[in-house]
């Protein structure tokens, strides 16, 4: 899964995960293009449109392509996981960052990946689309959920043009802001989600970052419009 003279893009690429799937593909041969509000070489707040197409006008003219998107930015962002004390910012937030940022980035590198004859985009959905999750609230489901048809749409209309879509739906991977969240549940409530997986076991970084590998390489060509569930067997689709 190499990826030589690619530029990979990948936005939220200062957090937890973002980190290792850019290292990940750093490791792979890529050059690797960081966007995210908190650091990175390219700062930038996904939710914000015209933002969006500079950043990606900015790696394009720095780096070219780019060649691979991979869109992480978002999660819970601080909000409330009880519907109770859910507030109208709090959805915005989330849906804003996590449906509006990745549509939006999807959006300002399509025609960059058109005219180069083709390119990958993963994006990134969530096991609490799939599946109620003790950690994350409705406003993050709904956000996540949304995500599939999206990445779905987008690979029927993007194909012609040679840019395949897909989505990963990871479980729950301990980074510092997920671990913290993890850490303050019950002990029931942690026990029920280990008991719940299969494999028995949390993850580990990398085993979310060989799958976006894969799914943006060579190795996937005639693979789009997927999610592609990554969780030690927690949700088994039918």
């Amino acid at each position: 899964m190499g990826f030589e003279g690619r530029t990979v893009l990948v936005t939220g690429g200062a957090g937890g995960l973002g980190q290792a799937i850019a290292a990940g593909f750093a490791e792979a041969g890529a050059t690797v293009a960081v966007a995210d509000v908190a650091g990175g070489a390219y700062r930038v707040d996904v939710a914000d449109p015209a933002a969006v197409a500079s950043m990606v006008q900015a790696v394009h003219a720095d780096l070219g392509g780019p060649h691979v998107l991979v869109t992480l930015a978002g999660g819970s962002l601080g909000t409330p996981r009880d519907l109770a004390d859910i507030g109208p910012d709090d959805l915005d937030l989330v849906l804003d960052v996590n449906l509006k940022g990745t549509f939006y980035c999807c959006q300002a590198v399509a025609p960059l990946m058109a005219a180069a004859g083709g390119g990958a985009i993963v994006t990134c959905s969530s096991i609490g689309a799939r599946q109620p999750s003790p950690v994350t609230g409705v406003p993050y489901a709904a956000a996540k959920a949304a995500i599939g048809g999206l990445t779905r749409r987008l690979a029927r209309e993007l194909g012609p043009s040679g840019v395949r879509v897909n989505a990963v739906a990871p479980g729950l991977f301990l980074t510092p802001r997920l671990a913290e969240r993890f850490a303050a549940m019950a002990e029931a409530e942690r026990r029920e989600v280990l008991d719940a997986i299969p494999l028995g076991r949390m993850p580990e970084l990398r085993e979310i970052v060989d799958p976006v590998l894969f799914l943006a390489s060579d190795a996937a060509s005639f693979i789009t419009g997927i999610t592609l569930d990554v969780n030690g067997g927690r949700y088994l689709p039918p």
